[in-house]
């Protein structure tokens, strides 16, 4: 492909230098205010590293699901999933991971870089229980380096304006895409028919 960047000179030449704010703002642990972001954020992405490659995976529960023991560490229950362990099998063999903080409604987010494990102490387990239900593990996360990402990329997106929201039907269901991908193999609609269902009763 012509004309790519094939340097770090380059690239910062394109540029430029980052302005004061971009750099302040990173730190090495949980301060107060960012610790607000992640008590209300309902949703995360965590990306993870292995020998196969990376993996982003969505996790998601209530406000705070995400719990802050104390400014270098944090703590999110593993819930019911499709038992692929992506992202276990990957922090198992590399720690190195990180989590993006999504809140609906505000345009910031918040960006955490650290080194994770996989516990499964009871105790902490159970602390974890929802409806009697606990997480068959819990991963805990070294914080490294926190800070915020400004607002541009969900200003552009309009992510959290309703009147832009995609109607369900305008995609393919997970059925038509099982469907899809095995040649008509995977009975696609019965998948689909059962889902609402599964996905009630597998919730936790």
């Amino acid at each position: 492909m012509p004309a790519t960047i094939s340097s770090i000179a380059e690239l910062e030449a394109l540029y430029g230098s980052p302005a004061e704010a971009s750099l302040l703002k990173e730190v090495t642990h949980i301060i107060p205010e960012y610790r607000a972001f992640i008590e209300a954020a309902p949703f995360a992405a965590l990306a993870t590293r292995g020998p196969e490659g990376l993996d982003c995976s969505p996790r998601g529960d209530g406000p705070g699901f995400v719990r802050v023991q104390d400014d270098k560490t944090l703590l999110m229950p593993d819930r019911r999933g499709n038992n692929r362990l992506d992202s276990l099998r990957n922090i198992v063999r590399d720690p190195h991971m990180a989590l993006l903080f999504l809140i609906p409604g505000i345009g910031e987010t918040l960006r955490v870089n650290g080194r994770a494990i996989i516990s499964v102490e009871p105790d902490l387990l159970e602390s974890f229980a929802v409806d009697g239900k606990a997480p068959k593990s819990v991963i805990a996360v070294t914080v490294e380096t926190v800070f915020f990402q400004c607002a541009r990329a969900i200003l552009r997106s309009e992510l959290w304006n309703p009147q832009k929201h995609v109607v369900r039907g305008d995609l393919p269901s997970a059925g038509q895409i099982l469907a899809a991908v095995t040649q008509n193999r995977f009975d696609g609609e019965a998948y689909d028919k059962g889902l609402p269902e599964r996905q009630k009763t597998t919730l936790y």
